[in-house]
């Protein structure tokens, strides 16, 4: 055992024997030719019973003195380290009371702890290893590897040497006024939205504004809110952690079903990806854009609406968001999750005018996002840099989304691609009679990521289909990925 004394930082290694303590124990099982780092008096400034109360514990915690270990005669180690029996004594009640160490009359003081036992130790035990996965073709990732970092530095960079000393404080709760009024220039021009820097609310992203939008509802007496089935399933939860019941809505080809939705009776709101829906694909038709809104002005309600991905289009311009038809009754919510990265946690709510004192109220704790973060989002907008980031990426995913529906019509001739020329992902309908379930499992058991549209369905029963994201996967990648996938459905 070392000791340091007096500055001197001498290691000094143990020579007692354990056959010599009380009750003897096997010498594998002792502790007293542990190596002991006691900090020098000199760098600590600590007394000399605290300096070995907190080496003892090191040694104790890391699994050098492993549990059931007798430590030193509080007289033997004293007489090692030059002190006085009093300051061993110290430290070994000290650990008593922490739990380390059990003292019992007639027998030594053994050490009681042990990390195994402990949960954090539980968590760091090797697992079953996972097949690693090669090929990305899950959905509700952009392109990972083309995120814009340099640009991004710079915004940073730029934002925080000239951030003014009232933008370090307390944040706004709606957001920093520079980020709302960027948000509601760029959606007015870009999404067509009817947007006003006091209509928009700074959020960490769209399952975070939904939940405040429910929040909100709730305190207006909306008891229920409908759903599209299938869905995201985090907007459900999202929409029930707020208290609210749910109420699933079929969508076919046109979008959500508004007849059904009117027939369904309780529901005061609903939730609906109007330009490009998840995970069906679907794109709300005119006819029935303009029938939700009629619905939500008939039963006194509002719309949220989704811009899921909906800056992506590759068949036409991004279609207008359905906003600005009624923006007293339709929420919009967006994020930057699906166009730069959902690390950043930035998106944004623009709400009915209206309400907007609700949401406040409702969510008084909420907190937005990081101020620099916010400002540093405007400059990328302002810019012209988030523009130019766009434009890139609807080449590079419309390029990629073709590549991927040339191969399965080659490798998967029996499948069927549906959904609208935009967006992240398609959906691949199966034969009828396929497991799903055992493809996906195959598939990963290969190092192939897929998604069963099953996941998407409060009930599992439909047709059998696959939702099959594009974005984080390069284009090279795509013809062994779908060789995979048809190596998994013939199983």
């Amino acid at each position: 055992m070392s000791g340091t004394l007096g500055g001197i930082g001498r290691a000094v290694r143990s020579n007692l024997v354990a056959d010599s303590q009380t009750n003897s124990a096997p010498r594998a099982s002792s502790a007293w030719a542990t190596l002991l780092d006691v900090e020098p008096r000199d760098l600590a400034r600590r007394p000399l019973h605290d300096r070995l109360t907190r080496a003892l514990r090191a040694a104790i915690r890391d699994g050098r003195l492993p549990a059931g270990a007798a430590v030193p005669p509080s007289r033997a180690l004293a007489e090692e380290f030059d002190c006085s029996r009093w300051v061993v004594t110290e430290a070994y009640a000290q650990l008593v009371a922490e739990g380390y160490l059990a003292a019992r009359v007639g027998s030594a003081t053994r050490v009681s702890w042990s990390p195994e036992t402990t949960p954090a130790r539980r968590r760091a035990m090797p697992r079953p290893a996972q097949p690693p996965v090669r090929y990305d073709l899950a959905p509700g990732l952009p392109d990972l590897r083309a995120f814009p970092r340099r640009r991004w530095t710079e915004a940073v960079h730029s934002v925080t040497g000239s951030a003014a000393q009232y933008d370090l404080g307390p944040p706004d709760p709606a957001g920093h006024p520079a980020l709302r009024r960027t948000l509601a220039e760029y959606l007015r021009r870009s999404r067509g939205a009817d947007a006003q820097p006091g209509s928009v609310v700074v959020c960490a992203g769209i399952t975070d504004g939904l939940f405040r939008i429910c929040r909100a509802l709730r305190a207006e007496g909306v008891a229920e809110v409908a759903v599209e089935e299938p869905g995201w399933g985090r907007l459900r939860d999202a929409v029930a952690s707020a208290g609210l019941r749910i109420s699933p809505v079929p969508v076919d080809r046109d979008g959500v079903r508004v007849a059904e939705l009117a027939r369904a009776g309780g529901a005061r709101a609903v939730v609906v990806g109007a330009a490009h829906q998840f995970p069906t694909g679907a794109m709300l038709s005119p006819d029935r854009r303009a029938e939700l809104v009629r619905w939500a002005r008939t039963v006194d309600g509002y719309v949220v609406e989704d811009d899921y991905d909906a800056e992506f289009r590759y068949d036409r311009r991004p279609i207008a968001v359905m906003q600005g038809l009624d923006p007293r009754r339709v929420f919009l919510v967006g994020s930057v999750s699906k166009t730069l990265s959902p690390a950043l946690g930035l998106g944004w709510t623009v709400a009915p005018p209206a309400l907007l004192p609700v949401i406040r109220a409702a969510n008084a704790v909420a907190a937005p996002p990081p101020v620099l973060d916010q400002l540093a989002l405007a400059t990328f907008i302002d810019r012209g840099w988030y523009d130019t980031h766009l434009r890139a990426a609807r080449r590079r995913f419309r390029t990629r989304r073709d590549l991927l529906v040339r191969e399965l019509a080659a490798r998967v001739p029996d499948g069927q691609v549906a959904g609208t020329a935009a967006g992240l992902h398609i959906l691949l309908h199966l034969p009828a009679g396929t497991d799903t379930a055992a493809v996906v499992a195959g598939a990963a058991a290969a190092g192939l990521r897929l998604a069963d549209l099953d996941a998407y369905r409060a009930e599992r029963s439909g047709s059998p289909a696959l939702v099959l994201g594009y974005g984080n996967i390069t284009d090279a990648e795509i013809p062994p990925a779908v060789g995979l996938l048809r190596a998994a459905l013939d199983g």
